[in-house]
């Protein structure tokens, strides 16, 4: 995030509110792509997605990569459960390794994020 731009507030809820459904989608994969980078993958190596789902939730953005699944969401769970994250073997596994979850918010630092999700998934 540099200085001057103003963190996005992933926690704000979206649930019956297209425009602000809209913007947490459109912040969302912005972000997953500045992962992606910080993770080092290129753009063919992932699939980003996203699922608006239903009006009464956030729906989902996924990044889907062959050793890789990132997907953001306003869980029911808390804003702390918002990423999960875990490793896969390949874009057809939507199953992978054992669940991970991180804060919305280190979706606005998403250097720090993909140095967890390294550690963690060992990608």
């Amino acid at each position: 995030m540099s200085r001057t731009s103003k963190a996005f507030d992933f926690r704000k809820s979206v649930a019956y509110d297209a425009e602000a459904k809209r913007l947490f989608h459109s912040r969302a994969r912005s972000q997953l792509r500045r992962i992606a980078i910080a993770l080092g993958l290129k753009a063919d190596a992932y699939d980003l997605r996203s699922n608006q789902a239903g009006i009464a939730v956030s729906g989902e953005i996924t990044l889907h990569g062959d050793h890789l699944y990132v997907q953001v969401s306003q869980s029911a769970m808390g804003h702390h459960s918002g990423v999960l994250f875990r490793s896969c073997k390949g874009r057809k596994d939507y199953v992978g390794g054992p669940n991970n979850f991180a804060s919305l918010d280190l979706l606005n630092r998403p250097d720090e994020l993909a140095h967890w999700i390294r550690e963690v998934c060992r990608v």
